[in-house]
């Protein structure tokens, strides 16, 4: 998840990135998918698609687009570019050779969403509707029907080991940043329930149909994100007094609670319940490189789930992080810094002679 990175995060990086590295300004875009079928059997007569792309599509010698690449954000983020120095001429994923599509996934950004107006009608979304989703904004829409990278962060990243058994044969290489590919449980799971729990139980939520937002309850759970966006260390030296990490909590949930719908986020936390790529690890056939970091309390290596799971991927490679001070907790998927060699790496083994 958020991932999970927060929208907050999602912001800063994209007026970063704008500052610091020059490529082609982001085109928007929506595609309105007509009697979208969710996992539920529930149906939507219209959902929209909200996205966002840089650079321009190219066609191989068969036709067909071979430089796209599908970058997908993290829980209660945006699709929005926002990482560093990663687009600009010359750079990892430059935009003059590269067409980057980054989709607001539903529930998120413009793209349909229980805040919309259906509230806690909207239907119940899954990690596996979202991917359907983008699958049909890239063949139906943008018409792509093969990705030279698939790749995301946190709710991105487990959305990216889902394209990778689900259409296994539509993309060239894979790179999840910052998540796992098992069922979410434990602390994970239980975090995100709790976050959920604290909304409900605001009386001011009533059943969804708030006029405004249930404060105590989302105040709540913006607690669950904080603590999954967190890094200790790098707290530490941002806050090293009472006064100061107050002062800086009291701040960051100010901003949270300026940004986040509680239906949204109950939806958005939730959407996770079903994703489990375990069983399905030996359908992916492209390369993938798996990037974590150590300090991450989303996907503590400590658990060994990673080492347990990911030699049933036929050309899987895990490349854990470890903690330093350029590190910042289940953020560091967001500094290219720290992983861009291996994402050039990645790109040279999978580039078609």
């Amino acid at each position: 998840m958020v991932k999970s990175i927060s929208f907050l995060l999602l912001v800063f990086g994209f007026l970063t990135t704008r500052a610091q590295s020059k490529y082609p300004d982001p085109v928007e875009g929506d595609f309105l998918v007509k009697n979208f079928v969710f996992e539920s059997k529930e149906t939507l007569p219209q959902l929209n698609l909200h996205y966002y792309t840089v650079g321009e599509p190219k066609k191989g010698k068969d036709g067909q687009v071979n430089n796209a690449v599908l970058m997908m954000h993290g829980t209660t983020g945006i699709g929005r570019p926002w990482m560093n120095n990663i687009f600009g001429a010359g750079e990892l994923l430059d935009a003059t050779k590269y067409y980057i599509i980054f989709p607001d996934a539903i529930g998120h950004g413009k793209s349909g969403k229980p805040s919309d107006g259906m509230h806690m009608r909207f239907p119940k979304y899954t990690y596996n509707d979202m991917v359907k989703a983008q699958h049909l904004l890239l063949t139906k829409h943008l018409g792509i029907n093969h990705l030279r990278l698939v790749t995301g962060t946190s709710m991105g990243g487990m959305h990216t080991w889902v394209w990778g058994y689900t259409y296994p044969d539509f993309m060239d290489a894979l790179m999840p940043l910052a998540s796992l590919p098992v069922e979410i449980a434990g602390r994970n799971r239980l975090i995100r329930k709790m976050a959920i729990d604290l909304i409900q139980m605001d009386p001011e939520w009533k059943g969804g149909d708030y006029t405004s937002q249930p404060k105590v309850g989302l105040t709540g759970a913006i607690s669950s994100l904080i603590f999954m966006t967190s890094s200790a260390l790098q707290m530490q030296k941002n806050a090293p007094t009472r006064e100061q990490s107050e002062a800086m909590l009291e701040r960051t949930r100010t901003r949270y609670l300026s940004l986040l719908d509680a239906n949204d986020m109950i939806y958005a936390f939730d959407a996770s319940r079903f994703y489990n790529p375990a069983p399905h690890l030996d359908k992916i056939k492209a390369p993938l490189f798996a990037i974590n970091s150590a300090d991450d309390e989303v996907n503590p290596p400590e658990l060994g789930l990673m080492e347990e799971h990911l030699p049933k991927v036929k050309k899987g490679r895990y490349i854990l992080i470890p903690t330093s001070i350029n590190t910042s907790g289940h953020g560091t998927h967001s500094n290219p810094g720290l992983w861009g060699e291996y994402l050039k790496e990645l790109l040279a083994l999978t580039e078609k002679k």
